[in-house]
This record gives C-alpha cells, sequence and structure tokens, in this order.
C-alpha cells in the first residue's frame, strides 16, 4: 500500500478498517461490504499512488537548488586550471577563489534560517535562486580576478540559503516512512551537480583558454531557470504554515502528501503540540536565540549531534578531494590535462551512483548502519590514498591505485556521511528551532568545508600530499568513534518523536544499534 500502513502507531490503518465494516454490517449485507472493501481497496491504492507521485515531485523540485552547489564544486576543480592561466592569479589566490564560496555561504545560510521562518521554505528556496544566478552570470563575465571574487561572493550567499533550507522542507513534507530516502535527494543532486560540473570540464576543454572557463562557469545558470518553474507546483510547509497558525491551509497540504486521513488528523495534533502556537511570534523570535545559546540538556545533545555530524562531513577532506582532483592525480603522476579532466569524470560517477546506495538503504537499514561503513570505509581510503602518494612513487601502480582509493572514498562517503548529515540535522530539532539549529548545522558545514579548501594547497606544501591525506584518515577514525557515541538512531519516527528521543539520554548516547548491524550489512552486500 505504498506510504500507508507501515507508520509507527498504525492507528489510522486500523480507524479505517473499523469505520468501513461497522457501516455496512449495520445494513446486513455482505454482497454490499465485500464490494465496498475492494471499490475502497483500490481507491486507496490509487490515493497512495497519487501521493507518492506528489511527495516525490515535491522532495525533487526542492532539491534543485542543490545541483547548483554540486555543479559550482565540480566545475571549479578544472575551470581553475584555465583560469589560473588566463588571469594569471596565484596560488594564494587560487585557494581564495576556491575555498571563499563554502565561507561566504554560511552567511547565507545564516540569514536562511531567519529569513525561512518569516516568508516560508518556498519561497528561500528561491531567493537561494536568484541569488546564485546573479552570481554565476557575474563569474561568467568576469574580466578581473576582483570580479570574480565578487561574483564568487553572491554564488556563495546563495548556494548557503539553499544548501540549509532544502532538507528542512523535505523533512517537514515527508511521511515518516520515507522521510530518510527523501530528505536525501538534496545530496544526490549535489552529486549530479559535481558529475555535470566534471563532464562540462572535460567538454569545454578544448575551447579557446579565455572562453572555455568561461562557458564551464556559464552553464550554470541553467538549473536555476527550473527551480522558478517549480515554484508553482510544490506547496509551503505544513509545518511552516503551522507556525503562521494558517492550520486549514497546512491540513490542505497534509492530505497531499499523506494518503491516509485518520493519519493526516493525527499529524496535525502532533504538529500543532510541538509548535506550541499559544506564544508570540515576536517572544518566539526571542526565545529561539536565547534558546539555542543557552540550551536545555535535551537540545545541547541535539546541537552536539546536529553540528558535529556536519562538521565531521567536511572535516575529512571530502570537499578538497574533489576540488583538486586534479591536484592529487598530477601527483600520482598524471600529466596530460584531458586525462586530468577523465579521471575526475570517473570520481563524479562514483560519487553519484552510491548516493544511490544510500537512498534505497537509508530507510530501511537506518541511519547509523551506514554512517559506521561509510566513516570506516573512508578511513581505510584515506589512509591508503596517503600511502600510495608517499611510496608508490609516479608509476602506472601508484596512478592506478590513486584512482582506485580517490573513487572508493567519495563512494563511502556518498553511501553514508553525505546524505545522511543532511537527514539527520533535518529531522533531530524541535519544529520551533528547527530552520535555525539546522542553519547552524549547515554554518558548521560551510565553514569547515572552507577551511579545508582553502588551506588544502598549503598544508600538501608543508607536509605533503600524502601527509595531509594521513591527518584526514585520522580525522576520519575520530567520526568512527562520534557516530559510536553521540549518533542516536532516528529510523522510522515521526518528527515529533525524534524530540522525545533526545531527553532520553540512555537512547541519545548510540545505545540502540550495535555495530554487528553493520557486519550484517557488509555481508549483504
Amino acid at each position: 500500500m505504498g506510504l500507508v500502513g507501515v507508520q509507527e502507531n498504525g492507528n489510522g490503518e486500523v480507524g479505517l478498517s473499523i469505520g468501513t465494516k461497522n457501516k455496512y454490517r449495520r445494513m446486513d449485507s455482505e454482497v454490499t461490504e465485500d464490494f465496498d472493501d475492494g471499490s475502497h481497496h483500490h481507491h486507496q491504492e490509487k490515493r497512495s499512488s497519487s501521493t507518492r507521485k506528489y511527495v516525490l515531485a515535491c522532495a525533487i523540485f526542492a532539491s534543485l537548488n542543490s545541483v547548483l552547489l554540486g555543479y559550482d564544486v565540480g566545475v571549479m576543480s578544472g575551470a581553475i586550471i584555465f583560469i589560473h592561466e588566463d588571469l594569471k592569479i596565484t596560488e594564494v589566490q587560487e585557494e581564495v577563489l576556491i575555498g571563499c564560496l563554502s565561507i561566504l555561504s554560511l552567511f547565507g545560510s545564516l540569514a536562511g534560517g531567519r529569513t525561512s521562518d518569516i516568508i516560508g521554505r518556498k519561497w528561500t528556496m528561491a531567493l537561494a535562486a536568484i541569488i546564485f544566478q546573479t552570481g554565476a552570470a557575474t563569474m561568467t563575465f568576469a574580466p578581473s580576478f576582483e570580479v570574480l571574487i565578487l561574483g564568487r561572493f553572491l554564488a556563495g550567499i546563495g548556494i548557503g540559503f539553499g544548501v540549509m533550507i532544502a532538507p528542512i522542507y523535505i523533512a517537514e513534507i515527508s511521511p515518516s516512512v520515507a522521510r530518510g530516502s527523501l530528505t536525501s535527494f538534496p545530496e544526490i543532486f549535489i552529486n549530479l551537480g559535481i558529475l555535470l560540473g566534471y563532464v562540462s570540464n572535460f567538454a569545454f576543454s578544448g575551447l579557446p583558454e579565455h572562453i572555455n572557463w568561461r562557458v564551464m562557469l556559464g552553464v550554470g545558470i541553467l538549473p536555476s531557470l527550473f527551480i522558478g518553474a517549480a515554484l508553482f507546483i510544490i506547496p509551503e510547509s505544513p509545518r511552516w504554515l503551522v507556525m503562521k497558525n494558517r492550520v486549514d491551509e497546512a491540513r490542505a497540504v497534509l492530505l497531499k502528501t499523506i494518503d491516509n486521513e485518520a493519519e493526516v488528523e493525527e499529524r496535525l495534533a502532533e504538529i500543532l503540540l510541538a509548535a506550541g502556537t499559544g506564544s508570540t511570534e515576536k517572544y518566539e523570535e526571542k526565545a529561539v536565540w536565547r534558546e539555542l545559546l543557552s540550551p536545555s540538556p535535551p537540545l545541547r545533545r541535539m546541537l552536539i549531534t546536529g553540528v558535529g555530524i556536519q562538521c565531521f562531513q567536511q572535516i575529512t577532506g571530502i570537499d578538497a578531494t574533489v576540488y583538486y582532483s586534479p591536484e592529487i592525480f598530477q601527483e600520482a603522476g598524471i600529466q596530460d590535462k584531458s586525462k586530468l579532466l577523465a579521471a575526475t569524470v570517473a570520481v563524479g560517477v562514483s560519487k553519484t551512483v552510491f548516493i544511490l546506495v544510500a537512498i534505497f538503504l537509508v530507510d530501511k537499514l537506518g541511519r547509523k548502519p551506514l554512517l559506521y561503513v561509510s566513516t570506516i570505509g573512508m578511513t581505510i581510503c584515506l589512509f591508503s590514498i596517503g600511502v600510495t602518494l608517499t611510496f608508490l612513487g609516479q608509476g602506472q601502480v601508484g596512478i592506478a591505485m590513486a584512482i582506485l582509493f580517490v573513487c572508493s572514498n567519495v563512494a563511502f562517503f556518498s553511501v553514508g556521511i553525505g546524505p545522511v548529515c543532511w537527514v539527520l540535522t533535518s529531522e533531530i530539532f524541535p519544529l520551533r528551532l528547527r530552520a535555525q539549529a539546522s542553519a547552524l548545522g549547515a554554518v558548521g558545514n560551510r565553514v569547515c568545508s572552507g577551511l579545508v579548501a582553502m588551506s588544502f594547497l598549503s598544508v600538501t606544501r608543508a607536509i605533503s600530499v600524502g601527509g595531509t591525506f594521513f591527518v584526514f584518515s585520522l580525522i576520519s577514525a575520530l567520526s568512527v568513534l562520534f557516530v559510536y557515541t553521540l549518533v542516536p538512531e532516528t529510523k522510522g519516527k515521526s518528527l515529533e518523536q525524534i524530540e522525545l528521543l533526545f531527553k532520553d539520554e540512555h537512547q541519545w548516547n548510540g545505545s540502540e544499534v550495535e555495530l554487528g548491524d553493520v557486519v550484517h550489512l557488509v555481508q549483504k552486500q
């Protein structure tokens, strides 16, 4: 029956069944009852299918902003080679140009939390697309490094808005049973964007040097056009509507996204309770920041889990691996530019394919088993990259091993911590705090990404490329410990139930899922 019938308490299914049978037993007509059961079953299947398609469409359209971030990350890794030669920029300027996008995006993420509470989740996504489009156009026609940085500034602000709001919107509109898979969509689209960026590098690298990088960056404007069209299709988040006392509109949205009317009323009651609709907006605004700055023990646990997993996602070096994959492969021994860009396409394919694995497993196996597989696998791969670049030199074996371990590292990232990080931060915070608390997590993510990207070349000059990956592998090992001790399992729980989960310290400290689940997962694969 699709998304229905597997919610935690099952009230919706039982209520429907009893209501139908009672109605027709009073008429003493078994034939009528059987006929009605059949037609009702058909009607429910039809509605269930329609609901699934509608929620899926909302998740896809909300994720389009993530293509912009992914494309920028992917395309810049190749475009920087030609920008370096065309605009004659220094190595420090190269680091600033690549890394500043992540640092600047934190301002968009910070503003996005408050903006999404004021104008709504949907229109914050629109604002993100407009700002990014302006930045991409500025970079495309930039005559100098200074103008290029200005465009990068605008693009960063737009990405900051988009990267924090899409998972929140999808989590708030999705049924519990499919929330993990659907909230992973932004990460899928980031990976798709990275792959498109790599392909764009490869496709346009043959153009004249002063034109090719501009075309590469200019193509990034196209997804924004689809985002504009999407705004006429997707609804506003029902939880935001409840926060604004627009309860009837929220019910109408829930009726489109949940195919069981009894469950709609149950969810609406939970949201009303979680929203605390009695408090005034002005008081609420002050209370949110006061509560985040001086959190209660349950909220402190949420912040440690949410912000911590966001930081670990980036300080394990994924953006450095993606941005600087040409430099890593050069270190391994590949010198030809076309071969370098072709090798980066292989990285993009690996990253994109394995995110699809996560989509199918995150709601079946849970968040923690995937995090274990991901962080342990990344630790091994990062250490292996360090060994390869340090000891295997410039030969064919070294090149093959470098490509294998870099592709394996991004694959392990995509199957776990990449998408699950955003799933967790979009579902663990209470409704009233969700947007702004998630914004703090996104800020931690972007700051760590920027610091890693802006320092990578300098660090590699100091301790070598191989030495840098040894450091990343040590940090990744710490992330395994973090997941074990501080990340609870949230699979199958409603957003309101997850809030209660963090009030129980025993459940929060990782007692629900054992490492044995990972052994079972690896054996299945």
